[in-house]
């Protein structure tokens, strides 16, 4: 009887996209899905890399200031302490992760069109196997739309969530990942099988008028009931890779910065200008950070094996250093390279006594928010990172941080801050 039921259940699909003439474009198949895998394979994988690197950049492996993701354990305790060099370093590779999310973003719509019949599979699942194949697809499709949705809106400023989104990106990548290995690892023969049945080339230039669906395919995803074509595989395809190009357009200039910032439409922050030699993109303004122009009764509180306190005109009578470095910060935006002059950390650690190996603990005039930074000693030590006092020849504006700001080569900006009022070197 129970096995009866069962039967009756499967043959019986409800109503709308649970049967299988409910999905009629005749593009569908195994060959378009799988030629939108082989353009997602080795973005997904760089976008991973390039989120890993992004999370080592906040440090992790230090206790203080940097990193608040919980019981992390094995998925982030084994990055290594973020270098302070080649310069270059995170400006990359966060601005590879930012501009290649958004170019993805259309392949991805255009992957989840292609497969939408798999997702009202009936019945939901024919055994165990099948079971776990399904939950493998919702974790992936969820993950992938999870991903790229916070990913956006943290770009764009628009926290309209309850979660930290730092810790809820980080942990909804590995889940995204562990299911896309899966994914994969079941699907690479079909894939293959799928890409070998007709010629990209051709594909190509087939018009809309020879466009004819695919031949029937054991994951049902070729139309029973086929609708007449309307666009060609070809116009499908180039609509999708023009619509990341324009992405790309719109968007690589904030990362590249200078000039070509003026390119970057979907930019949400750092449009905003300095004047003169100060005319570089602020992310937060003094006025947003509830910080009030600073007199000369401002002072640097230096705290070591000994403690100092500096006023700026003595911080300026100390050698000063000059480095050519961008800002570069995880929204994908740069301020591009700008000269900074200021006092090198190395010589501020040593004057107070601070062992090569201290790491050093940075606090702001600005109160909450990202108001502290840890350093490690090898961010410390290396030649370039200051206490920057002046950029391009002139002394720092208030939004970029008078009176003293950190400018540390290859740190997320989040770390580089401003308004610096107090510096502790301590044990690691």
């Amino acid at each position: 009887m129970l096995g009866r039921w069962v039967r009756w259940v499967a043959e019986n699909p409800p109503p709308g996209p649970f049967r299988a003439r409910f999905w009629r474009s005749p593009l569908r198949g195994p060959w378009l899905t799988s030629v939108l895998s082989v353009a997602l394979l080795p973005g997904i994988t760089l976008m991973f890399l390039t989120g890993l690197a992004s999370y080592a950049a906040y440090d992790p492996n230090l206790a203080r200031g940097n990193d608040t993701t919980p019981d992390k354990g094995l998925l982030g305790s084994w990055l290594p302490t973020w270098p302070a060099g080649p310069w270059w370093l995170y400006w990359v590779t966060q601005g590879v992760h930012v501009t290649l999310g958004l170019v993805l973003i259309p392949i991805v719509l255009a992957k989840l069109w292609s497969v939408l019949p798999k997702l009202f599979e009936w019945p939901p699942a024919r055994s165990l196997t099948h079971l776990l194949d399904r939950a493998s697809l919702l974790l992936l499709v969820g993950g992938a739309v999870f991903e790229l949705v916070t990913g956006v809106m943290n770009i764009q400023y628009y926290y309209a969530w309850p979660v930290v989104f730092y810790q809820a990106h980080y942990y909804g990548a590995w889940v995204f990942i562990a299911a896309f290995v899966v994914h994969v690892a079941f699907r690479v023969g079909r894939l293959v099988t799928a890409l070998r049945s007709r010629s990209l080339i051709r594909e190509l230039r087939t018009p809309l008028s020879a466009t004819r669906p695919e031949p029937p395919d054991p994951d049902h995803l070729v139309s029973p009931d086929p609708a007449p074509p309307t666009i060609s595989r070809r116009g499908a395809l180039g609509m999708v890779a023009l619509s990341s190009l324009a992405l790309l357009g719109l968007t690589v200039g904030q990362t590249i910065g200078g000039r070509a910032r003026s390119t970057a439409l979907l930019a949400p922050r750092g449009r905003e200008l300095g004047m003169g030699p100060n005319d570089f993109q602020v992310n937060k303004t003094a006025a947003m950070a509830g910080i009030v122009p600073v007199d000369d009764s401002w002072r640097l509180q230096l705290r070591g094996a000994v403690s100092r306190s500096l006023s700026r005109a003595e911080l300026l009578a100390l050698p000063q250093h000059t480095a050519r470095l961008p800002i570069a910060c995880v929204e994908g935006w740069s301020t591009g390279i700008q000269t900074w002059t200021g006092v090198p950390l190395a010589d501020l650690a040593d004057l107070v006594g601070a062992a090569r190996t201290d790491r050093l603990f940075v606090e702001s005039l600005q109160r909450g928010g990202f108001s502290t930074a840890t350093l490690s000693p090898g961010q410390v030590r290396t030649p370039d990172a200051l206490l920057a006092l002046q950029v391009n020849g002139a002394d720092l504006s208030l939004d970029h941080g008078f009176p003293a700001r950190i400018v540390v080569p290859a740190l997320p900006g989040v770390h580089n801050i401003k308004w610096v009022t107090r510096l502790t070197f301590s044990v690691g």
